[in-house]
């Protein structure tokens, strides 16, 4: 049988100061094993990826006021996480907003599980981060986002397996 391919909606949100918000998560029966990464997850049936970017944006975060801009990245991943694989087709927006407070009263239970918190990042601040980031490479993503402006079609990013 083929594996399944989840379809999922991320946003690189940028607030007025070019900050990054990542948010902070931890395998559900290991709280070791932790990470940062963009908010986002998977498209529910009859929706499309940008209006899954925007649900899932609203529920993690609580940042409604966003301008969706283009998708900059995508990704093929693969990895385990409470119990069971997940392979997921990943397209990262663009988001812009001048909204910097969060709320996180509209996380699904498996997020309130497993995402401890959150945190707005300087480009300079997150390539010193000496912890894990998906995708891998998101600092020097960021650097040139921010140097060149959005790709003018989606960058294919490494496919990642863990």
């Amino acid at each position: 049988m083929a594996e399944e391919w989840r379809k999922v909606a991320r946003v690189v949100l940028l607030d007025p100061a070019d900050r990054i918000l990542l948010l902070h998560g931890h395998e559900p029966a290991d709280p070791r094993l932790s990470w940062w990464f963009t908010p986002g997850g998977g498209v529910e049936p009859g929706e499309s990826r940008e209006e899954a970017a925007r649900r899932e944006l609203a529920e993690e975060t609580g940042i409604t006021e966003v301008e969706l801009g283009p998708v900059l990245w995508r990704r093929a991943c693969s990895f385990p996480f409470d119990g069971r694989r997940w392979n997921q087709d990943e397209w990262y927006y663009l988001g812009r907003t001048g909204q910097t407070g969060t709320d996180d009263t509209g996380r699904t239970e498996l997020e309130r599980r497993s995402i401890t918190g959150l945190r707005w990042w300087t480009s300079g601040e997150l390539s010193t981060l000496r912890e894990t980031v998906y995708p891998t490479k998101l600092a020097e993503l960021l650097r040139t986002l921010l140097a060149e402006g959005p790709p003018s079609a989606p960058v294919v990013l490494e496919a990642e397996r863990a």
